[in-house]
């Protein structure tokens, strides 16, 4: 079961926010299948990279120079797979917390014989403040992360102010930030967000059309079947 430190409800002391600050997801319990935790173990070890507080050198992960898209959040991979698929010349490095999906994309990665696609299971905010050097990316995606639905749970969503400025860091010149939510109220928070950050600049009159390269998640055909409407935002580096 979890415990207090899991519990999106449960009050957090001073010190603890002040060491590791308000976590954007919970690591909820949830079945990990045999496939998965065999590539946990056999094949996280080879398209994974541990987190640590060094910059990555991303030709040396990735074995060439290439465009990198930095995916945060990619639940069971699907999506993450078929773009890689779709998107050859350029190099995709998924982050994620939640075991049966980061297993779920390794057995991907293996079955497809993906070269270039690499994994970090670790807190995406870590891994963007200590891993990732300024202006490195091309390309962040942030599709259907955690709405914390509940007003109380606002200030756990992945795009705060203070993200969406480390995130705009990272990304070149021309680079692209691109998120997606099935969450009206999210959605409206993101896009004043990432509006008011001056290092971006929208490339729509607000929302945007859904790219024909971004391919349907788990997450949002869930969202469509109860009835919610999807939310595109892509925003460009200045």
């Amino acid at each position: 079961m979890p415990g207090p430190a899991d519990d999106p409800a449960a009050p957090e002391s001073s010190g603890q926010r002040l060491r590791r600050g308000i976590r954007s997801f919970v690591l909820r319990q949830g079945r990990t299948s045999p496939a998965q935790a065999r590539a946990l173990e056999v094949l996280l070890p080879k398209y994974g990279i541990a987190a640590t507080t060094q910059r990555l050198d991303l030709p040396a992960v990735f074995g060439r120079v290439a465009p990198v898209t930095l995916e945060i959040g990619f639940g069971m991979g699907d999506a993450t797979a078929r773009i890689a698929i779709a998107q050859p010349e350029r190099d995709f490095l998924g982050v994620e917390v939640h075991g049966p999906g980061v297993g779920s994309l390794l057995n991907s990665i293996e079955a497809l014989g993906l070269t270039n696609v690499r994994v970090i299971r670790h807190d995406a905010v870590e891994v963007v403040r200590d891993m990732i050097a300024p202006s490195s990316l091309s390309a962040i995606h942030v599709f259907f992360p955690d709405p914390w639905p509940k007003k109380r749970h606002h200030k756990r969503r992945l795009l705060s102010a203070a993200f969406v400025h480390e995130l705009a860091l990272r990304l070149g010149h021309g680079g692209y930030l691109h998120a997606a939510t099935d969450w009206e109220d999210y959605a409206s928070e993101a896009l004043a967000t990432l509006a008011d950050e001056r290092l971006l600049q929208n490339t729509a009159n607000g929302f945007a059309d859904r790219p024909s390269w971004r391919p349907q998640t788990r997450f949002e055909a869930r969202g469509i079947a109860r009835g919610h409407a999807v939310y595109d935002l892509l925003f460009r580096r200045r």
